[in-house]
This record gives structure tokens, C-alpha cells and sequence, in this order.
């Protein structure tokens, strides 16, 4: 059995988010899931999914460079 990615409730939020992107609302979206790895320190903060493909997730990533 394999983890899902996103839970169904984080999926609907970062589409919802995407949909409300793509319809020319100003939005300001807080992330919704994050990911990290403690080798490397790098953490990913998701904060939509484009609705017209959704394998493309859009959000910010800090590389943990301590810059």
C-alpha cells in the first residue's frame, strides 16, 4: 500500500485555490501542504494546483541555505 501525495481535503483546497487564480482573483493563498528533507534541509510549500493540468503545483521553496 503506498501514502497518498495529498490528502483529498488538501487537493480540493490547492485546486480551489488554482480555480480562483484562473479566474483573475486576486488572491494571496497560504500554503496548504508542506514537504521537506531533513538531509538537505529544503522544505516546499504548496499553494495551488493549476486547474487546466493538474500536475503542475505552484508554491514557493525554501532551499535552507540560511540566506
Amino acid at each position: 500500500m503506498t501514502t497518498p501525495f495529498l490528502t483529498d481535503l488538501q487537493r480540493e483546497q490547492l485546486l480551489a485555490n488554482g480555480h480562483a487564480r484562473a479566474a483573475g482573483k486576486a488572491i494571496d493563498p497560504q500554503p496548504v501542504v508542506r514537504y521537506f528533507t531533513p538531509d538537505a534541509h529544503a522544505t516546499w510549500m504548496f499553494t495551488e494546483i493549476d486547474p487546466a493540468d493538474e500536475d503542475v503545483a505552484y508554491g514557493l521553496i525554501d532551499l535552507g541555505l540560511g540566506n
